[in-house]
């Protein structure tokens, strides 16, 4: 049994692709795993309740208030319970709703409180699935990090052929299968993430800083620890911090802040992400009080910070996985490649500014992977949450090079 112990949330939607509800949640309940089922009230027009209930040996839920019993379905303490969230079929209205945060059902609300990852199989006719706005919503969904099943190409309950059938239950389970085992290859395994910008004082009231919201640090941490790392997230002050119960916070303003929380931190772990934008010069002196304004040109001397990234690249054991990050203006392929040298690093991830939407404050990303062994991978514009799961796969990818090399 591959799910035992799994607990898995199924949200049925208004779809004559619901019948298929039952044979997945038999599936799933067959492969170990403890199925709660939460039905829209159209779903039940289309497959009862009854039949779900009795398949997943659990009570079918639809409404916030059960009359009968006086108990309350709270989403929260369901989004809570769940490993996983899948909501199969999902229609297109469902789906609309769930890109635009609609809170209008019990389904929904739970999707909008779950903690846990989500999947979706879109179940619609050809043209609802393939009309703008349907794969807007859709890539929407993608964005904020839930899987997409994507439907069979075959015949409709329309009569007509083409994309739109709901993924068979058989190969949903195989993904959720697959899902699992992925999300599990690094249980054991301590990561320490850099995020955000740094702000190096001036004086009580000002700083130098710079622009990093903290996305894509944050999403890095989220993947991993999604895929059962212990990660140690240092991060600035940043706009976004990840949320997850194997995340530890430690929470730094300054670069020699980052810098001392890094170098203790690293020889616990077997992988560490630069992702910080670490300012390379702070203040030599602070002064004291507020500087007050005055006519004259003001000179304020800097000195350059500690290199967060060349510190750990010196000590780094043979079994330790380094990633540096580079923001770079001009001669990015080039500057970016003296880096990965001087600093020991196993790859860096080349962020252009010279790119439209990469970079700091921006929802998506598009990267460039240089590695140590001259492999270069191109990750074109996405999101960043799954620019992060990009970047988790090649460090997968390096792990099993050092397990197969012995080391």
């Amino acid at each position: 049994m591959q799910l035992k112990g799994k607990h898995i949330i199924l949200g049925v939607t208004g779809s004559i692709a619901a019948y298929k509800a039952a044979i997945l949640v038999r599936l799933l309940v067959k492969e170990g795993a403890e199925v709660k089922v939460i039905m829209t009230p159209l779903a039940k027009e289309f497959i009862t309740p009854l039949t779900l209930a009795t398949l997943s040996k659990n009570p079918i839920l639809v409404d916030f208030f059960n009359p009968e019993n006086g108990d309350w379905n709270s989403h929260v303490d369901l989004g809570l319970w769940a490993d996983l969230y899948i909501i199969a079929p999902a229609t297109a209205n469902s789906i609309a709703k769930m890109a635009n945060g609609v809170a209008d059902n019990l389904l929904l609300t739970t999707y909008l409180s779950a903690k846990c990852p989500i999947m979706v199989a879109p179940a619609m006719d050809l043209d609802m699935f393939n009309h703008e706005a349907t794969q807007k919503n859709i890539n929407t969904l993608r964005g904020y990090g839930n899987i997409i099943i994507e439907p069979a190409t075959g015949e409709l309950a329309s009569g007509l052929s083409g994309k739109g059938r709901m993924e068979d239950p058989e190969c949903i389970l195989n993904s959720i299968i697959n899902f699992f085992t992925k999300n599990e290859r690094f249980f054991g395994y301590k990561v320490l993430v850099t995020s955000g910008p740094t702000f190096e004082p001036i004086d009580p009231v000002r700083f130098i800083g710079n622009y990093s919201s903290g996305k894509m640090g944050s999403s890095i941490a989220e993947s991993f620890a999604y895929q059962g790392a212990q990660v140690f997230f240092i991060t600035g002050p940043a706009k976004v911090l990840p949320s997850h119960k194997n995340i530890e916070i430690i929470s730094v303003k300054t670069a020699d802040e980052m810098y001392n929380a890094a170098v203790n931190a690293f020889p616990t772990v077997n992988i560490a992400i630069m992702a910080a934008a670490v300012a390379d010069y702070t203040t030599s002196e602070i002064s004291s009080s507020k500087m007050k304004r005055t006519s004259e040109d003001l000179t304020i001397k800097l000195k350059p910070t500690k290199d967060i990234a060349a510190s750990l690249g010196n000590v780094k054991s043979k079994d330790q996985i380094l990633i540096g990050f580079a923001l770079e203006t001009d001669k990015e392929f080039e500057n970016a490649s003296k880096k990965l040298a001087s600093k020991n690093l196993d790859f860096i991830v080349l962020n252009s500014l010279n790119d439209s939407g990469a970079g700091f404050g921006y929802d998506t990303n598009k990267v460039t992977i240089i590695q140590k062994d001259g492999k270069i991978v191109n990750i074109d514009l996405k999101s960043k949450t799954e620019v992060a799961n990009d970047i988790v796969d090649l460090v997968a990818e390096k792990r099993e090079q050092l397990r197969k090399m012995g080391k």
